[in-house]
């Protein structure tokens, strides 16, 4: 039987209790116009005060007492790992995105600003996952986009939904003439990709790699050993057999969503999770919030190498997308899109 850990159990337990009491607050805010699009926009605000702040640390010009913002060559500002500030970034760059589509003269241009330096920030932590997370990001929200403009009956006489049109109509031609030019730079791509990534895809990737694969192999193991009901909050894994682990502190963590509330919550807690986050983006899809979407679909990306759980920005933009979903399913002369 896997020995527990009552500190971290208590940690985690404080952690779960502080976000559920912040996910109720958020639902008592059911105002989409009022209270809670203040809230996020207060949030906006200490971000970007937040993030120049720790750039300001990173570049030594100004330093505080106890607080190194780099990871070697990686970006970390004020948190414990450069993951951390990755999941913050993907988490507010479309959060920003969405209150730029929606304001007005000055706000719209601190929206964006949020964005840009969210985007800027989140590729400083060399953050694979952040990529990862960021570009299907995009495309998904590219995609619904060009599905606004061509089911939107406002916008069948405009030149967008031709373009729109006419992308979705060359688009297997297109594709087939390019077949034997992306065969040929295959692997220029392939070299781009792994340039983006932390290392190059080098020895911390593949070690980064190793180490996830073990973990969770460890946790499948353990969570079915305990007939799959949980072990409780806090994690219950042991050091696993790869190398570069020793300063790394114990007991460990499976370092996925899935894999880490199979332990604690069993696999009545994995079908509560996915059962939230498929509600979710269902709702946000039909309401037509596509930077939602593209918002949530950035959380399950995370969510499948990190435990992201117990971060209070992640149950914001959840609490988030599903009141401003429920609101525009009910209102549909809400504006689309945003």
């Amino acid at each position: 039987m896997n020995e527990l850990d009552p500190p971290t159990m208590i940690h985690d337990t404080f952690a779960y209790v502080l976000v559920a009491a912040l996910a109720l607050m958020i639902a008592a805010t059911m105002d989409p116009h009022g209270a809670l699009r203040q809230t996020q926009w207060f949030l906006i605000g200490f971000w970007i005060a937040a993030l120049v702040l720790q750039l300001a640390m990173g570049w030594n010009i100004i330093s505080l007492p106890s607080v190194e913002p780099w990871f070697w060559d990686r970006f970390r500002g004020w948190a414990e790992n450069p993951n951390q500030v990755g999941l913050y970034c993907a988490v507010f760059t479309p959060l920003s995105l969405s209150l730029a589509l929606s304001a007005r003269g000055f706000g719209r241009i601190v929206a964006f600003f949020s964005c840009l330096l969210s985007l800027i920030v989140g590729r400083l932590t060399k953050s694979d996952t952040f990529l990862i997370a960021m570009t299907a990001a995009l495309a998904l929200l590219l995609l619904l986009r060009l599905r606004s403009w061509l089911t939107s009956p406002e916008h069948r006489s405009s030149l967008r939904f031709a373009i729109g049109l006419f992308v979705i109509l060359a688009a297997a031609p297109l594709a087939l003439s390019l077949t034997p030019y992306a065969v040929a730079t295959a692997g220029d791509v392939e070299s781009l990709a792994f340039s983006l990534t932390k290392d190059r895809g080098g020895n911390a990737t593949k070690a980064t790699a190793a180490l996830r694969l073990q973990l969770w192999g460890d946790a499948l193991d353990i969570g079915l050993n305990t007939g799959s009901v949980g072990l409780g909050p806090g994690p219950h894994l042991t050091k696993p057999n790869v190398a570069n682990v020793n300063n790394l502190p114990l007991p460990f963590e499976a370092h996925s969503t899935l894999m880490d509330v199979f332990l604690q919550g069993g696999l009545l807690g994995v079908m509560a999770v996915c059962g939230l986050f498929a509600t979710t983006i269902a709702l946000v899809l039909r309401a037509r919030l596509d930077v939602l979407a593209a918002l949530v679909a950035t959380l399950s990306i995370f969510s499948i190498s990190h435990f992201i759980l117990r971060h209070p920005i992640v149950w914001f933009a959840l609490a988030l997308s599903l009141i401003l979903g429920s609101e525009r399913t009910t209102s549909p002369q809400a504006r689309p899109g945003t």
